[in-house]
């Protein structure tokens, strides 16, 4: 039954890379671009990560892999979002058909 529920975790986590990977290539800016790949990549990689720590069972795999989601969990968002800043920060356009730039809204104030 955990090997079941491994390969399950494993196919949906590369579902979810893979699908990050499409929203990589196919979105329009920068911000929509790190929204793509941080969410779908970020699960995606847990999933897997975990999937992998089920198939193992109780053992030194199994807690690396356990270790290592936890850190993908905790940098990729943080890393993303500084990754986000710096390139408004550094005049990186919106996409011309974006409709709300709540970040300009906020330093206005």
């Amino acid at each position: 039954m955990t090997d079941c529920i491994g390969y399950i975790l494993i196919f949906v986590g590369i579902l979810f890379d893979i699908f990050g990977c499409i929203g990589l290539v196919r979105f329009p800016d920068v911000y929509n671009r790190l929204q793509a790949s941080t969410k779908c990549v970020t699960l995606g990689t847990i999933m897997l990560l975990v999937g992998v720590a089920f198939l193992t069972g109780l053992n030194a795999t199994a807690a690396k892999a356990v270790i290592c989601a936890v850190f993908i969990l905790i940098t990729s968002p943080t890393a993303a979002h500084a990754i986000a800043k710096g390139a408004y920060a550094s005049g990186v356009p919106l996409w011309k058909k974006s409709v709300v730039d709540k970040y300009a809204e906020q330093t206005k104030k």
